[in-house]
């Protein structure tokens, strides 16, 4: 399977690639990786889906976030969140959708905050469930033809490790990669994948 993986020089795009292994996954970052893409730009997505092709399934894992207290955010980091997390991976899906292989998949990555705020993720969680929403919606629009979904991560444990947060909580990177297997390899369509479900 031919799989394009944008922001896959993170660390959960990382331990995707490693989960995947078997596949042919093209790396895709911002500055690094196999390819490179900034998302808010239509004609670096264009360029970027005219260089490679058909492909089978695109996951994304991109999307700047800013994590604060709402009445101490300025509109610009607002607006960059947005910006970012809903409209690039907008553009990603608009133009990339174009390039996917009939019956094949696009997972969003959104995470557990969409459903399950918290004091400083307002602005998180109204983009997380702004592309739950969206995959739900698009799911009915493409049926068959498109796999639509979104994958929602919990605070990955070396994540928490690195901030010196408590990480007893956290699920392990490698095993949140596991829900993008299932994101690409089922034929669901419409669903927020809970890691938790997967491990």
């Amino acid at each position: 399977m031919k799989i394009v993986l944008v922001g896959a020089t993170g660390m959960i795009g990382q331990a995707i690639v490693k989960e995947l292994a078997e596949h042919q996954v093209i790396q895709v970052g911002n500055s690094k990786g196999d390819y490179q893409v900034d998302i808010e730009d239509r004609a670096s997505v264009s360029a970027l889906f005219e260089k490679l092709g058909k492909v089978d399934a695109i996951i994304s894992t991109a999307g700047q976030i800013v994590f604060s207290a709402f009445n101490e955010m300025d509109f610009e980091q607002v607006k960059m969140t947005v910006d970012s997390k809903i409209m690039g991976n907008m553009n990603l899906f608009q133009i990339g959708s174009q390039y996917i292989n009939q019956g094949g998949s696009f997972t969003f990555t959104t995470g557990y905050l969409a459903q399950n705020p918290m004091p400083g993720s307002t602005t998180i969680s109204m983009v997380n469930a702004a592309l739950d929403a969206f995959a739900k919606a698009a799911a009915l629009e493409f049926g068959s033809d498109l796999r639509v979904n979104t994958v929602s991560p919990r605070f990955v444990k070396e994540t928490m490790e690195l901030m010196g947060m408590d990480s007893s909580t956290g699920v392990p990177v490698a095993d949140t990669a596991k829900a993008y297997r299932h994101a690409i390899a089922s034929d669901e369509s419409g669903q927020a994948f809970d890691v938790v479900d997967y491990i």
